[in-house]
């Protein structure tokens, strides 16, 4: 599988689950917005839980949103709010889901990336449990561009599975550095952009996640590239 991108598109590695991942999105799609240009994103799958043979703690995933969300509140993020035995214990449901909506049938890149961000939403506002196949599609009802009563279908063929799998693989090599790492044309790859964070100690010994800066400029400055079809100038 390679990991170039198509022409004006990102390619996004990543986990529905991590936090930081999901500023990247949020911030690409409302820089996006804000200049009324289009934009097509290609998510691959980074399960965390299969690099971390483990669910990917809630204890790690919470400090993450409580900063984040001091630097962001326009995010809308709260801490988990439903049930404590409904908090997801993986999100490779939804992983599957987002690549087997990529099927023109289903949705497309277009409608894949509308799951996506709904997923997102759903976990990090809402507090709903999206490793269940009724919340994911129930989430897709909401999508323009997503059909899904089809991604139902493929979804109970096992779409999206093998797909998750392969792109584990990819990502276990040397060129994916983490959750998130974005690719465009022109040579650009960039992992966590704009976040300058540190964590304090190691999370599993009371360490919290310190986020000394974020900038969102790199969101316009690939906005930027993809219109323009310009080379990077750091990557």
């Amino acid at each position: 599988m390679s990991t170039a991108p198509a022409p004006r598109s990102v390619t996004v590695w990543s986990d529905p689950g991590c936090p930081w991942a999901t500023l990247a999105l949020h911030t690409l799609r409302t820089a996006a917005r804000a200049r009324e240009q289009d934009l097509l994103i290609d998510h691959r799958a980074f399960p965390l839980e299969l690099f971390n043979h483990q669910p990917t703690p809630k204890f790690i995933v919470e400090p993450e949103i409580v900063v984040i969300s001091a630097h962001r509140p326009d995010l809308g993020w709260r801490l988990w709010a439903g049930r404590e035995y409904d908090y997801p214990s993986t999100m490779l449901p939804a992983m599957e889901a987002v690549q087997a909506a990529k099927d023109p049938s289903v949705g497309g890149l277009r409608g894949s990336d509308e799951l996506d961000a709904g997923l997102r939403h759903a976990f990090y506002v809402e507090s709903r449990c999206v490793s269940i196949l009724p919340e994911i599609l129930d989430v897709a009802a909401g999508c323009e561009h997503v059909d899904e009563q089809a991604l139902a279908r493929a979804l109970e063929r096992g779409a999206g599975r093998a797909e998750v799998y392969e792109q584990f693989r990819v990502a276990q090599g040397p060129h994916i550095q983490g959750s998130p790492h974005l690719f465009a044309p022109g040579g650009y790859a960039v992992h966590n952009p704009g976040a300058h964070v540190q964590w304090t100690s190691d999370p599993d010994k009371g360490g919290v996640p310190r986020l000394d800066r974020y900038d969102p400029s790199w969101a316009e400055e690939l906005l930027d590239l993809l219109s323009e079809g310009r080379q990077p100038t750091d990557a």
